[in-house]
């Protein structure tokens, strides 16, 4: 785990973070007042944020266990990884494989306070966490290339992260870069808001965001799919997430307003 000075102390509780908004959603006790504002007021206005957050962690839950089953990927780089929430990615991995390599990166201070305590994992495998923001890609690699070997496949998770990022902020570029690091064989697991299902639901949401400093937007189906150019989709595609593949947990239901799907590197 990496950290030059003690965590709490570089803690920011005067505007929300988006990790520690998501840790309210899912009922978690990590975040702060000025993050449960946030969210009771997106609550107020978009009254199934919760169901969201909750269908967006299934997904991570059901795409990891079809990764380690269908490729059998043994490693994991999970950017955006949020506060430790179980069951995290490496518990899920290391529960069919145990030596899976898993890698979280996160830039939230108060993630790394919990990291050492929660991210535990097999004594077979590697559980590792490093504090950068996303949109330093080059630096994730040279710090992830510590435990995990990139000239072999790696699961590259995205989940809940590239709706924070515009377009002209790099996203496309920060894909671009990562999965150009991976080795053939490699995967992209990439979840991200939609206006398509609940325009103006999804509307006033970012606008609460906006408000109190955070970026959000929303990707259409074909903006979705130019993330995964050159990969190849697994079934069943860019979906909502309620229904990618969801008789594996039951979890469907109506659309959520995020798209979800997995891209294999050939």
């Amino acid at each position: 785990m990496t950290g030059s000075e003690p965590a709490i102390s570089r803690i920011d509780t005067s505007r929300p973070h988006p990790a520690r908004v998501y840790d309210w959603f899912l009922g978690g006790k990590d975040n702060y007042p000025v993050d449960e504002e946030l969210g009771r007021r997106i609550t107020a206005m978009q009254g199934d944020a919760p169901r969201h957050a909750r269908a967006n962690r299934r997904f991570m839950e059901r795409a990891t266990r079809a990764i380690v089953q269908e490729t059998g990927i043994s490693q994991f780089l999970d950017i955006g990884s949020g506060i430790p929430t179980e069951p995290n990615l490496h518990q899920i991995a290391q529960s069919v494989v145990p030596h899976a390599r898993v890698v979280y990166v996160d830039n939230d201070p108060i993630v790394l306070a919990h990291a050492d305590a929660l991210l535990r994992g097999t004594p077979e495998g590697v559980t590792e966490y490093v504090q950068a923001d996303a949109r330093e890609p080059e630096r994730i690699l040279e710090q992830a290339a510590s435990a995990l070997d990139f000239d072999r496949p790696v699961a590259l998770s995205l989940v809940a992260l590239l709706h924070f990022i515009a377009d002209d902020d790099g996203a496309h570029e920060l894909v671009d870069t990562l999965v150009g690091a991976l080795a053939p064989g490699s995967c992209l697991v990439l979840s991200a808001m939609t206006a398509d299902f609940e325009p103006e639901n999804v509307r006033r949401g970012i606008a609460a965001y906006q408000a109190s400093g955070v970026t959000l937007v929303a990707r259409s189906h074909a903006e979705m799919g130019r993330l995964f150019k050159g990969l190849e989709l697994l079934e069943p595609g860019i979906v909502s997430l309620s229904d990618w593949r969801p008789g594996e947990d039951g979890e469907r239901g109506e659309p959520v307003s995020l798209y979800g799907a997995v891209g294999l590197k050939r």
